[in-house]
């Protein structure tokens, strides 16, 4: 069956590959990641990036479930691709030790099998002498297929493995789809393109292909980078990968010193809880060429000072992303009409399980769309 994908982000590219794996005539539409955000005029990705959080551990037994699939596949993607993604530093979650959500990660790790260490209190700066925690905090750590990912270096792996199984990529904007009487109907400029099938998988722009269909909500994120010197990443190199949830709900990532194109070591904090809601497609690239929040940086560096007190920080760095959410706190991967398939919406956590939501998407578009994963009604 010829099938597009449309969409070279997480999603796409996992389910490119996943459709090469079934035996299927793969093309994957979408454009490369631009050299200039400020002047840049088409879509935007949330995967220019170095550093995600990943792990089995999670509060939500969907999210560990599709996570922990993923990761046992990490090395296997790098083997086919030759592209190295995953460090393998382990992952901590902390919380108050008498909430709710520490109460739930206990009840998934319990039935998903998630193996980790449980720290209390003074216990946490015993072991991970660089965190600051209040004494109520309990801790889990997972030290084993947990971390940290490159989501750039994930997608391009992705699409070295899906073109070695036989996949065609086209590096342009997908400008419209359309669910034809005998398949999917793809329009670039100066071309249209017709395929038995398709999946549509762009993130926040999405629903500007799907005419709105889906209930979507798109909010500005902004994330902060802490650029340290060399002598400083490696006092850190095997801090974990941390979620620490605070008593008002907050619940702040926190990435290791990672090397980055320019050189230079960052740690990355993001997870703010400004909702700075983008309602349309001309929005989101507005955002993505603003730069970012100075507002919400300053509250960032404010969270990671609160947890590491002793951070030798040269300079912090604000950024733009787009985080896609649903209401039923689940992604949305299902078929719309006959041909068409969407697979969208991390709702935050889409990053180390894409390649799981990518085969579902896979399964989706040939009519075999899990449960969790529908529309919702």
């Amino acid at each position: 069956m010829r099938i597009a994908v449309v969409g070279r982000g997480l999603i796409g590219s996992a389910a490119a590959r996943h459709l090469t794996l079934m035996g299927h005539e793969v093309t994957l539409i979408g454009p490369s990641e631009p050299t200039e955000f400020a002047t840049h005029n088409g879509p935007f990705g949330s995967h220019y990036d170095e550093g995600r959080i990943t792990r089995g551990l999670d509060p939500y037994p969907f999210w560990s479930r599709v996570s922990l699939a993923s990761i046992s596949r990490y090395r296997d993607i790098e083997a086919a691709s030759g592209v190295p993604f995953f460090n393998e530093v382990g992952a901590m979650m902390s919380g108050p030790a008498d909430s709710d959500y520490v109460h739930s990660l206990e009840t998934v790790m319990a039935g998903n099998g998630v193996m980790a260490e449980r720290f209390d209190g003074a216990e946490i700066a015993a072991r991970f002498p660089y965190f600051q925690f209040p004494d109520d905090t309990r801790a889990y750590y997972q030290p084993k297929e947990a971390g940290h990912i490159s989501p750039r270096n994930l997608v391009r792996a992705q699409g070295i493995a899906a073109t070695r199984g036989g996949a065609q990529i086209i590096d342009a904007e997908v400008l419209d789809v359309r669910d034809g009487v005998t398949g999917a109907v793809i329009k670039l400029a100066g071309q249209t393109l017709r395929f038995d099938r398709a999946i549509v998988a762009a993130g926040g722009f999405t629903n500007k292909l799907m005419d709105d269909a889906l209930p979507l909500t798109v909010y500005a994120r902004t994330v902060a980078m802490f650029r340290v010197t060399d002598a400083e990443a490696a006092r850190l190199a095997w801090m974990p990968s941390l979620i620490h949830v605070y008593p008002t709900g907050e619940d702040p990532y926190l990435l290791p010193a990672i090397k980055y194109p320019d050189g230079h070591h960052y740690l990355k904090i993001g997870g703010d809880r400004v909702d700075i809601e983008l309602t349309n497609d001309e929005d989101m690239r507005d955002w993505f060429r603003s730069g970012g929040s100075v507002e919400v940086g300053e509250m960032l560096t404010d969270m990671i000072r609160d947890r590491m007190p002793d951070l030798a920080i040269q300079e912090v760095v604000v950024k733009p992303c787009v985080t896609t959410f649903t209401p039923h706190n689940h992604p949305i991967i299902d078929m719309l009409g006959n041909h068409i398939a969407v697979a969208v919406a991390g709702c935050g956590r889409g990053a180390k399980n894409s390649d799981e939501l990518g085969r579902l998407a896979a399964e989706a578009v040939m009519g075999r769309t899990d449960p969790d994963t529908r529309v919702p009604v």
